[in-house]
């Protein structure tokens, strides 16, 4: 059986690339929402030192995770051909890969929650080990509806397995099993998306090996590996730094702030992450296509990633009074800060995922690895000079005189100019721009948080649209140009 891509014009990859985003958006909101609900109920039937043990848990698990199957099943959708040779050997190498992190997470759990300082996770995190080797067999099923842009189906394993884990975390929870509620239900929701997905995916193979294929699978998906856990290791490190200088209480306002500071790269970023890495792959073949395929599809997510940060920043102050009242004002100020960062983000994320469908992960993991030699010492720094706002701007000198520069240099070898990346950007920017004056004007004319929240929202928002309007035909919602 040869499995490969469909054969796709233009405009039939527009049409299947606007349908994946579609539900990917709707299952972002759905998921989104549903997790903060089913958050919000639990909060109220667990102890908060429970919730700490599953959370002393899930970092382990979360840390494994982020190389479960060494990076491998990526390949998959990066390629674009014929996939029936490569499918057997990266099934093997995933299941391998995930059958052996798993067995690392279960014997090596005590060490683990003692170094968190919370032995009494040594339970949960064994429990929790099952989800690594389900990640590791469900990682082709998952990477062939990503190649072939079934965001729809994604959505239904999602959907199922977020119903199943609210099911098993209630019933656990109002029996009283704690963080074991929270480790089960995690488990099942794993078990459950995993099913569904190998349902829904057509080109099955079972395990095989060939040693050629496993040696290019491997120098592909390692370096993606090694930089997932860079990065997970870049978006916690601070956490540590912070809980470490400037102690707990600020440790929670800070978490409020990047949480907060975070739902643009959830909404946006984990949405055309989604299908971007199958669309550039399919572009691959023509060169000036793919090469001004970048600039195009950022300025399409900025567009929409822009407004979002820039609310964040300006409306901090009315925003965490009027929602989580005037105790969370010290989270303001990093709030503000961390929604630059937000953007950036964004914008890196995308970038990520160009370079590793044109096939250079080396640089990606080199990139990662600059990012954290930078971060450390700049959050120290900043923790010691200036408290949240020294975090906060630790974060973002760093990726803006390091990691951007970085990807810059990277994308600019496989013919991505900064003068295509910047010119399309600037009529979001300019808008972001104005949007923070009107708020700023708004501000200094209403009284009420919620009239400044509702008032600054829609008028900042209005006057953005005027000016980004004449480029409403590049944004990737409404008609995908990856062209």
């Amino acid at each position: 059986m040869t499995v490969g891509m469909d054969p796709t014009s233009g405009e039939q990859l527009r049409t299947r690339v606007s349908s994946a985003l579609r539900w990917s958006f709707f299952n972002s909101v759905f998921m989104r929402m549903g997790q903060l609900l089913l958050s919000i109920f639990l909060a109220r039937l667990i102890a908060p030192e429970q919730f700490g043990v599953y959370a002393a848990a899930l970092v382990v698990i979360n840390i494994i995770l982020s190389i479960s199957e060494l990076g491998v099943s990526v390949s998959l959708v990066q390629h674009t051909g014929d996939i029936s040779e490569m499918g057997p050997t990266v099934t093997t190498l995933s299941w391998a890969s995930g059958a052996m992190l798993g067995a690392v997470c279960f014997f090596g759990a005590p060490y683990f929650a003692d170094a968190l300082g919370a032995p009494e996770a040594t339970g949960v995190i064994q429990l929790m080990s099952v989800a690594v080797v389900v990640a590791g067999a469900a990682a082709v099923p998952g990477a062939i509806l990503q190649r072939n842009f079934r965001q729809d189906h994604k959505m239904v394993a999602d959907v199922l397995s977020f119903l199943v884990s609210l099911v098993v975390a209630v019933v656990l929870a109002l029996a009283d099993f704690g963080p074991w509620a929270l480790a089960w239900s995690r488990v099942a929701a794993n078990v459950t998306a995993a099913l569904v997905m190998v349902l829904f995916t057509k080109e099955r193979f079972r395990p095989g090996f060939n040693a050629q294929q496993a040696r290019r699978v491997l120098a592909f998906g390692l370096p993606l590996a090694g930089s997932s856990l860079l990065i997970f290791v870049v978006l916690n490190v601070d956490y540590i730094v912070v809980g470490h200088v400037l102690g707990p209480v600020a440790l929670g306002y800070y978490l409020i702030a990047f949480n907060l500071s975070s739902w643009p790269v959830s909404a946006f970023s984990t949405t055309i992450r989604s299908v971007s890495l199958a669309a550039f792959s399919h572009l691959r073949e023509d060169a000036e296509e793919f090469r001004r395929s970048f600039g195009h599809a950022l300025a399409s997510l900025m567009a929409l990633t822009i407004p979002a940060c820039v609310l964040l920043a300006a409306l901090a102050v009315p925003l965490l009074r009027f929602v989580y009242g005037p105790r969370w004002l010290p989270s303001a100020t990093p709030l503000a800060i961390l929604s630059i960062l937000g953007a950036l983000r964004v914008a890196l994320e995308l970038a990520y995922d160009y370079l590793a469908a044109s096939g250079r992960t080396r640089p990606i993991l080199w990139i990662h690895l600059l990012w954290l030699a930078g971060l450390i010492p700049a959050l120290a720094i900043g923790a010691t000079i200036d408290g949240l706002a020294g975090v906060a701007w630790g974060h973002v000198l760093v990726v803006c005189l390091l990691v951007t520069p970085a990807y810059l240099f990277a994308l600019r070898r496989i013919g991505v100019t900064a003068r295509g990346i910047f010119k399309p950007l600037l009529r979001p920017v300019i808008g972001g721009l104005v949007m923070g004056g009107v708020i700023v004007v708004v501000e200094r004319l209403v009284a009420s948080d919620f009239l400044v929240l509702l008032t600054g929202g829609v008028a900042s928002l209005t006057a953005y649209t005027l000016i980004v309007y004449p480029m409403r035909k590049q944004l990737i919602l409404r008609r995908p140009q990856f062209s």
